[in-house]
């Protein structure tokens, strides 16, 4: 295994725990400054959103209108069953019908606003959403490499999915109800004024008690929402971990450590999203306690104003459904206050995560189009993931064009470690690595890795048939090209031998053919690729003998006219190689080819024959 992955064993199911390591770092913005970004993705749709708020104002204008034309009504019925009772006169249903028949089109008018409000609201919310998840993913391929080995993919995948379903629901919800609830609050003040001024003055009296109750648990659930969501990306990080890894989770009984580790985080979940939940479920028994001291204050008042004349029946009758009205809102106003908690928390976390620091940007004079032979140089290269633990230390190497180099070395010696910085996934610490003479840093990035051909330890297939994962290496190639690199991989014979040969489609994780098998289709998709320069990193480690056989035939096929750097642990598999550079601790040690290091019967020597004697 090289020293790469043994560094990223920090993320392996039995190393990594999600504690402190886990979204630890910057501080979250506060509740106005994170609102203050999510506008600005609103601003793109600002007439839009216009639009929405006069439709939503007007829907709520004919519902706060109806009640007062309901209270005429009554009045026409009561003074119709007064007038009957007299013997002065009797009830007029043909004026009752036309009120009612008017409050019968408000009502329809309302509701048709009210849709239309919601429908265009859903298509910008969906839009904006679209928009931060596509921010997210190209955010994810400008991060540099070394972000990803402070957090784990759950994490990410919580930011792009719970995160910004969260803003989602905000938007298509909560925004008008924030402008209809706003909207209602003063037309249903002015209408109850219209009504009675000494029982509005009552109502509006008791409203500063509800609202300080809001701010208060507001206040106090703000953090808990935020811890809410930082703990449910931990969980979300561990299952996804365990659930990719479960295989070995189970080959090492690491079961019952993976549901404390789960329990752990869950636990941290269940407590952070209880406290937010209760504090904030307060606010509607507060508001609706407050309501019912209204509505015995104006019982009280409205009886007595109507047996001195005040006020009539309807009007009572419509004050009381405008004071039902009138809590409404303010229950509605401390509902979304909540929501925007947790909207807040959600997009504090969608926000740190695309203001991360990307990859350094490229010179403003860069190489381009230049004919590459693959000589390739390291100058006194010194790097370190950790300031404190240096990997590569004053490495010095030339390779010429159409070698093979073999790097080989201990676990954690450095090698893997040299091809990352070699393809640019890290930057040198000091020293310089030149291509032709041209120093790496002059190229753009793309163009850099574009030179290359890769084989890793641990092979990466998506879910498609045979034949895209290998065209992965050339988009753009036909079906002849693509069995070309599969015969010249030493792996068309059993392709054609698959149920849909090249048209098989392939799980995520490919367990429908073997390793060796899918090592040889990594292999088929870098001689597509065409690469001036190849690199394979311990290709053969995982599979048997025979494997190895045709696995190496078709490296050989894969080397020829290249150069190309063999990292492996299987010194019998470098025999070969036109030089063998020899590392420990980040130093070069050796350089030479296998008779020469042999010969020399130091470092490598030992280790060639330290392989040998574990065989035997």
């Amino acid at each position: 295994m090289s020293e790469g992955k043994n560094r990223q064993s920090a993320h392996s199911p039995f190393g990594m725990r999600g504690g402190p390591n886990m979204m630890e770092g910057k501080k979250a913005k506060d509740f106005k400054g994170t609102m203050k970004q999510l506008v600005q993705y609103l601003g793109a749709y600002k007439w839009t959103i216009i639009f929405v708020w006069i439709l939503a104002i007007l829907s709520t204008i004919f519902t706060i209108v109806s009640p007062k034309i309901l209270g005429q009504a009554t009045d026409e019925l009561f003074s119709g069953v007064m007038n009957q009772i007299a013997g002065t006169g009797s009830i007029d249903f043909g004026k009752i019908g036309e009120i009612l028949l008017w409050l019968i089109g408000l009502y329809l008018l309302s509701a048709l606003f009210s849709y239309l409000q919601g429908f265009v609201m859903t298509g910008v919310s969906m839009k904006v959403t679209k928009q931060l998840r596509t921010d997210i993913n190209e955010k994810i391929h400008k991060l540099p490499f070394n972000y990803f080995d402070k957090i784990t993919h759950g994490e990410v995948l919580s930011r792009i999915t719970n995160d910004v379903d969260t803003i989602s629901q905000t938007l298509n919800q909560s925004l008008t109800q924030i402008i209809t609830s706003i909207t209602s609050l003063i037309g249903i003040t002015i209408m109850m004024l219209t009504i009675s001024w000494q029982m509005t003055l009552a109502a509006i009296c008791i409203l500063p008690l509800t609202m300080i109750s809001v701010v208060g648990i507001i206040k106090k659930s703000q953090v808990h929402f935020k811890n809410q969501q930082k703990y449910l990306g931990h969980v979300n990080g561990h299952v996804e971990e365990m659930f990719s890894s479960h295989e070995i989770v189970k080959a090492f009984n690491g079961e019952k450590d993976s549901e404390k580790t789960f329990d752990e985080h869950n636990e941290a979940l269940y407590k952070s999203a209880w406290k937010a939940n209760f504090l904030s479920g307060l606010m509607m028994p507060i508001a609706m306690f407050i309501g019912n001291i209204i509505y015995v204050v104006i019982c009280i008042l409205g009886g007595y104003l109507t047996v001195t004349g005040s006020m009539t029946v309807g009007g009572i009758q419509a004050f009381i459904q405008y004071v039902r009205s009138f809590m409404q809102p303010v229950s509605q106003i401390a509902t979304i206050s909540n929501v925007l908690q947790q909207t807040a928390a959600a997009a504090e976390r969608v926000f740190e995560f695309l203001d991360e620091n990307e990859e350094k940007p490229e010179q403003n004079r860069v190489i381009s189009d230049v004919l590459i032979e693959g000589n390739v140089e390291f100058d006194d290269v010194s790097f370190s993931y950790d300031p404190e633990k240096p990997v590569i230390r004053n490495f010095t190497a030339t390779i010429k064009p159409g070698q093979k180099v073999a790097i080989v070395g201990p676990t954690g010696a450095g090698k893997s470690t040299i091809m990352k910085l070699l393809m640019r996934f890290y930057d040198v610490d000091s020293g310089s690595i030149k291509i032709d003479g041209h120093n790496i840093q002059s190229f753009h990035r793309n163009e850099l890795r574009s030179l290359f051909g890769i084989v890793l330890q641990d092979t990466w297939l998506f879910n498609g048939t045979v034949a895209d994962n290998i065209r992965y290496g050339k988009l753009d190639a036909t079906d002849d090209e693509v069995r070309e690199s599969a015969v010249a991989a030493q792996v068309d014979h059993f392709v054609r031998a698959l149920p849909d040969g090249y048209d098989l489609v392939l799980n995520e994780e490919a367990d429908n053919i073997s390793q060796g098998q899918k090592q040889l289709l990594t292999i088929a998709r870098a001689i597509l690729a065409d690469p001036k320069i190849l690199i394979l990193d311990e290709a053969t480690s995982k599979v048997d003998t025979r494997t190895e056989i045709l696995i190496q035939r078709a490296m050989d096929n894969l080397m020829k006219g290249r150069t190309s750097f063999v990292i492996a642990h299987r010194l019998s598999t470098i025999r070969n190689a036109d030089l063998i550079v020899v590392m420990h601790e980040g130093d070069i040690v050796e350089q030479g080819t296998h008779d020469e290091l042999l010969a020399q019967s130091g470092f490598y020597a030992n280790l060639y024959k330290s392989q040998f004697d574990t065989a035997v």
